[in-house]
């Protein structure tokens, strides 16, 4: 039996406005946590209006977003197209530049836009290679049940017992699983090996425990464990009246140090400065940006 690992803190997820008026949650990434390696910000938004992100720019960095309920469009400079739909995801990354736009669409039956967006560091030797993008559909998403299907994990980066995601969606490793325990079900999900690791609580609530203690964890909170160790184990309790549904999400330390000036993350002051620079200049990966203005942004302006 392998050893749990320890509950470092768990804290709320303050909503704040972000973009052009969208409505987020951030998880990650504020005054509560910074910078844990390899991750940047994980924001959880939920919007029923339009406001979005228009046009801004990218660099040195990957950005995966992930549609709970809704549709969202993505435009970007260098001719990408598409839209997101509920339950699939898009993996960019932004390499030396890109510049794009993400915008909600209205859902007909008026239901909100909710999903996550995480903000993952690059290898400092691959902060100025070229930017792409990975879609993943809902249906290239493998799925588990387990204990007597009262738990059910979508792996989509990762593993989870016995089951293996899609290969090759990051540059830097991560694991992404979206588990949702029903009242009475529990988990114990192994991770690897000095990956750092946190679970955001996307609905109801759910008890993490490790070999010494048990924290309920509600809804909007952000639970961080501790390196050591090799699996973490949730439950939500029989008596609970909805089941507990959250992100777990682990990643690769990253042995550099970050500087980060909003959309733009280096390694050093000198070329968070440089990025600003290029960026005004219309240089060394921001060329396409001169004169360009995305279609589904226009809206927002």
């Amino acid at each position: 039996m392998g050893v749990l690992r320890e509950i470092r803190r768990s804290f709320l997820a303050i909503e704040q406005l972000e973009g052009a008026g969208a409505r987020i949650r951030r998880a990650i990434g504020g005054p509560q946590l910074r910078n844990f390696s390899p991750f940047l910000m994980l924001d959880h938004f939920a919007t029923t209006d339009l406001a979005g992100f228009p046009d801004h720019p990218h660099r040195g960095q990957e950005t995966i977003t992930y549609l709970l309920n809704g549709e969202v469009d993505h435009e970007d400079f260098v001719g990408n197209k598409g839209t997101i739909k509920t339950g699939g995801l898009q993996f960019m990354t932004a390499g030396r530049g890109i510049m794009h736009a993400e915008m909600p669409r209205a859902n007909a039956d008026g239901s909100p836009n909710i999903g996550i967006q995480l903000w993952v560091d690059l290898p400092e030797k691959l902060k100025t290679c070229e930017p792409r993008y990975r879609d993943l559909d809902p249906s290239e998403i493998p799925g588990v049940d387990i204990d007597d299907n009262k738990v059910h994990i979508k792996v989509i980066s990762g593993q989870s017992h016995g089951v293996d995601s899609v290969k090759e969606l990051a540059y830097t490793p991560v694991w992404l699983l979206d588990i949702k325990i029903q009242p009475g079900g529990k988990i114990t999900q192994d991770l690897p090996a000095g990956w750092n690791a946190f679970a955001y609580m996307l609905s109801g609530s759910a008890t993490f425990k490790d070999e010494g203690e048990k924290m309920v964890v509600p809804q909007y909170h952000t639970v961080v464990f501790q390196k050591d160790g090799d699996s973490i184990a949730a439950e939500v309790d029989t008596s609970a009246k909805e089941d507990g549904h959250f992100l777990l999400i682990a990643g690769e330390p990253l042995d550099q140090t970050v500087f980060q000036y909003g959309p733009f993350v280096m390694s050093t002051r000198e070329d968070v400065q440089q990025a600003l620079v290029d960026f005004r200049s219309y240089s060394n990966g921001f060329e396409r940006a001169r004169g360009w203005q995305s279609e589904i942004g226009k809206e927002a302006l």
